[in-house]
């Protein structure tokens, strides 16, 4: 299959960090050659914001930043980082609020803060009418009932790198939420494949979360958007479609979700 003929939509690569720095250009060229037209930033704080508004201005249309403050950066400056994240939805224009949620994996120290930025962050997306980009890890029935209030007021967005059951994979579709498909559906014994076959296209957008998860044959080394590929190709074969399919229907989900663009 030609990937340069599709037209793919990364939902969420890091490509502003420091892994690379040295070949962005490359990496662009790579993803572009592999059909990837459009790559979305989502935010993780305050220290990464200028590396990636400085990617998003180098790369004008192709790359496009969200705003949001990561679950696993809410710490004792929660406050100060929150009043960034709402300087800039002030300030100008995102595709989304995001990345945000709950993360329990590491630590829950800041648990309470974590639901708190959560619910702010979900509260300023609806007053704003963008979708959300949801971070949850150790934390998924969690997430899914902190995000219900705010779907029943017509918020929308995706559950990034899902790997969850068949059961929340229902849930979050009930909410009207997306599921993003990462490298995690080509590793043996995720479990994905099989929650994945009863889930229609029209709930999937494609993602990387590059540098990390990275797909197999790559698995070890630094993720990239080029590699939406591999993903694409698993989850192909997974739904008995075509690669083209799948493309075009991923692709027409997440432009939709982004629809004010």
């Amino acid at each position: 299959m030609e990937f340069c003929n599709m037209r793919i939509i990364d939902t969420h690569a890091h490509l502003y960090s420091e892994e690379f720095k040295d070949d962005i250009d490359l990496v662009m060229e790579r993803a572009e050659k592999a059909g990837v037209s459009t790559v979305y930033l989502p935010a993780i704080d305050s220290s990464e914001t200028e590396s990636m508004l400085a990617l998003e201005e180098k790369f004008p249309g192709r790359c496009i930043a969200m705003m949001g403050l990561h679950p696993c950066y809410v710490k004792e400056n929660v406050a100060d980082e929150l009043a960034h994240v709402k300087s800039w939805l002030d300030k100008r224009s995102f595709v989304a609020v995001g990345e945000i949620g709950l993360d329990f994996y590491w630590d829950k120290t800041f648990s309470e803060q974590q639901y708190e930025a959560f619910d702010t962050q979900m509260q300023w997306a609806l007053e704003l009418n963008l979708p959300i980009v949801i971070h949850t890890r150790n934390a998924m029935q969690e997430t899914i009932n902190r995000v219900k209030p705010f779907a029943q007021k017509g918020l929308k967005g995706i559950f990034h790198c899902f790997s969850g059951s068949a059961e929340s994979a229902k849930q979050i579709i009930d909410l009207g939420f997306l599921l993003g498909i990462g490298g995690v559906i080509t590793y043996k014994n995720a479990g994905l494949p099989e929650v994945l076959e009863a889930v229609g296209l029209e709930h999937l957008v494609l993602e990387t979360d590059a540098p990390y998860l990275t797909p197999v044959p790559f698995r070890g080394k630094r993720n990239e958007s080029s590699y939406l590929s591999y993903i694409i190709s698993k989850l192909a074969a997974i739904k008995r479609v075509s690669e083209l399919e799948v493309a075009d229907i991923t692709t027409a989900n997440a432009e939709k979700l982004f629809s004010y663009l």
